[in-house]
């Protein structure tokens, strides 16, 4: 879905630490190898939504990864805060359901533009922000299939425009709602440890698969060479796009 663009531009960075000053050294150290930077609920609770607004000052998309989950109203209304704060993706749980969803979808939308209304180079173009449903957790190894259907097509249904789904079930999810982006956690290379995620794969095999948006973090930041590590995976999606 993301058409030709660099590897760097497919790869989303989990900065799963406590601090800001560790999360911003991330930014700086991998901003060219990653183009996204998720801040999840570890980083998001420990320092708050000025670490969002930090980096996109930095340059960096941000996806934040909390995964709403209440009545439409408060989903609604948060969402539409991560839109003003500048956020491109946003997850929503899918079993919130369809009303929930749909309340999400609106407020990150309606939250963005007011954000471009409001900023001093209004109409520049500014990113539209993509809300994503969240299917089956990676660390749940025993989803039925009907499930994946059910929630991919709830999300499409609901105004979402991504999914959030584990690399063996891209097949699934490209046939159920063909026009989403695709955002897959769990991303290892051969041969590291999988930890407590169960639905894992390669980058390569991920892309082969049509992912649009690789998460990974763990694989980096705890590497042995952490800019070893993050060279050797822009390569291999690099070379799974068929890029020099």
């Amino acid at each position: 879905m993301l058409g030709c663009v660099p590897a760097r531009d497919h790869l989303a960075l989990a900065l799963d630490v406590p601090d800001r000053s560790a999360a911003l050294a991330l930014v700086e150290r991998f901003g060219a190898d990653f183009g996204v930077m998720k801040v999840g609920l570890e980083l998001f609770l420990a320092v708050g939504p000025q670490i969002v607004r930090d980096i996109v000052s930095a340059g960096s998309r941000v996806f934040l990864d909390l995964k709403l989950h209440d009545i439409p109203n408060t989903v609604e209304h948060a969402a539409r805060c991560a839109g003003e704060m500048g956020v491109w993706l946003l997850t929503l749980h899918t079993q919130g359901g369809p009303d929930m969803l749909a309340a999400g979808a609106r407020g990150l939308s309606d939250g963005a533009a007011s954000a471009r209304r409001s900023a001093a180079d209004a109409g520049s173009g500014a990113e539209v922000p993509i809300a994503l449903g969240v299917t089956v957790l990676t660390s749940d190894a025993d989803a039925p299939s009907e499930a994946l259907i059910g929630r991919a097509r709830l999300a499409e249904r609901a105004g979402c425009d991504g999914v959030v789904c584990a690399a063996p079930d891209l097949a699934v999810v490209t046939d159920t709602v063909p026009g989403m982006l695709r955002v897959v956690p769990g991303i290892r290379p051969a041969g590291a440890p999988s930890a407590d995620q169960r639905r894992v794969a390669t980058p390569a095999a991920a892309i082969g698969a049509g992912a649009d948006v690789l998460v990974i973090g763990r694989a980096v930041t705890a590497a042995p060479d952490p800019d070893a590590a993050a060279a050797a995976i822009v390569a291999e999606v690099a070379a799974a796009l068929g890029q020099p």
